[in-house]
This record gives C-alpha cells, sequence and structure tokens, in this order.
C-alpha cells in the first residue's frame, strides 16, 4: 500500500506507534476533534462551501405578524410657524 507520500503500511505503523507513545491513549480523540475544527475553520476562512446544509424554514416574528395586520400610522405633517422672519 502506497500513499501520496510513498509511505508503505510498516512506516505508517510506525508513526501511529510514536504518536500514541507521545500523547496517550486519552488525548488522541481530543487531538482529532482539533484538528477536525481546524479545518472547518480554515474552509470557512477560505470561502469554501460549507459542509452543512440549513434546511429549516425562517421563523416569522409575532411583531411582524402582527404589525402587518394593523394599517399603517397617518404621518404627522412639521408644525408651521405663523411669524415669518424677514
Amino acid at each position: 500500500m502506497l500513499t501520496p507520500m510513498r509511505l508503505g503500511f510498516g512506516e505508517i505503523l510506525i508513526v501511529l506507534v510514536v504518536v500514541l507513545l507521545i500523547f496517550g491513549a486519552n488525548k488522541i480523540p481530543q487531538l482529532g476533534d482539533a484538528l477536525g475544527k481546524g479545518i472547518r475553520n480554515f474552509r470557512k476562512a477560505t470561502g469554501g462551501t460549507d459542509d452543512s446544509i440549513d434546511v429549516t424554514p425562517p421563523k416569522a416574528d409575532p411583531e411582524q405578524i402582527a404589525g402587518s395586520q394593523q394599517p399603517p400610522a397617518p404621518q404627522q405633517q412639521p408644525a408651521r410657524s405663523e411669524s415669518k422672519k424677514v
């Protein structure tokens, strides 16, 4: 089995054993989670496509629904001053 970096199965196994010895079995899932979050944030920052699809419909605001049923308030004209300065 060859990977793009021309590492065989034996070399990959040695790397995994060294990583296990350095970080321990309890820390490896946390490292994988942190690596996944980092890759996701990098994709978002570079403008790549988002992995998730939002299919929820937008929620209507109750105030907007109530406001749309009431007629608009009449606009007030500014008060005119009776005296003009010349």
